[in-house]
């Protein structure tokens, strides 16, 4: 799986992958193809934060043309955190020193939207791994504000990576709904990762992702990063799919 990122950051130039990696353009798309109900909406996008904030607290500011660039603001002292940060954002291109192409294509930009957690608690975060339109995976990451950590489930909500002293998270209520919905969006490429929110049982679409972990971000065991690759390979070549065991 992590050379098949490597590969695709080297030499494919779609020239759709920038356009669904906007944070902005992307939601187009998606109400466009599953509804625009899945839709975090916007509260204001530009290329400059006011000086002073202009919407009710809590509210997340983003970067349209970055990766990891989320700033939750739940007081003026994370506010002005924001205006640094966005400052940074904004003064080149993202993705150069990783080679990641797309987000260099990119309108520079940021984007603020509600605040989709409880207190201080962000919501779980649910990444499905699409293979030519078809999940095969699901990344439930935890605790991202604090103690980060993820762990992957194949859809019989088997845990598939490497095993950790804690308990296994439920499965959404929604995850059919999620499940349905990646593979509309994902069904015209080879892979692209589709995350997600899950809001009071109701499922809210999060972004397009088409370098996970850059290609570098270790997946282990290292039998799921092979059988990840299968898939993938399976999908390109046109190949009989080899089974592989955890």
């Amino acid at each position: 799986m992590t050379e098949h990122i490597q590969c695709r950051k080297l030499s494919d130039r779609d020239p759709r992958l920038p356009l669904l990696a906007d944070k902005v353009l992307v939601k187009a798309r998606v109400g466009e193809r599953i509804g625009d109900r899945w839709l975090v909406p916007t509260l204001w996008r530009g290329v400059r934060l006011p000086r002073d904030a202009a919407w009710q607290m809590p509210f997340v500011v983003k970067s349209r043309h970055g990766c990891g660039h989320v700033c939750v603001v739940h007081n003026d002292a994370d506010y002005r955190t924001a205006l640094r940060r966005s400052r940074r954002w904004m003064a080149g291109r993202y993705g150069r020193w990783l080679d990641e192409w797309l987000y260099g294509e990119i309108e520079l930009g940021l984007l603020v939207e509600p605040f989709l957690g409880k207190g201080f608690t962000l919501p779980l975060d649910y990444k499905l791994f699409v293979f030519g339109g078809r999940v095969r995976y699901v990344q439930v990451h935890l605790d991202r504000a604090t103690n980060h950590r993820w762990i992957v489930f194949d859809l019989e909500w088997h845990r598939v990576s490497q095993p950790v002293a804690e308990l296994d998270p439920v499965p959404p209520v929604s995850l059919p709904q999620m499940i349905v919905a990646a593979e509309e969006l994902g069904r015209d490429f080879d892979f692209v990762r589709a995350d997600f929110y899950e809001i009071d049982g109701h499922p809210l679409f999060g972004e397009l992702t088409f370098y996970p972990g850059s290609g570098l971000e270790p997946l282990e065991p290292a039998s799921l990063n092979k059988a990840m690759g299968a898939w993938w390979s399976a999908v390109r070549k046109d190949q009989p799919l080899v089974e592989y065991r955890y």
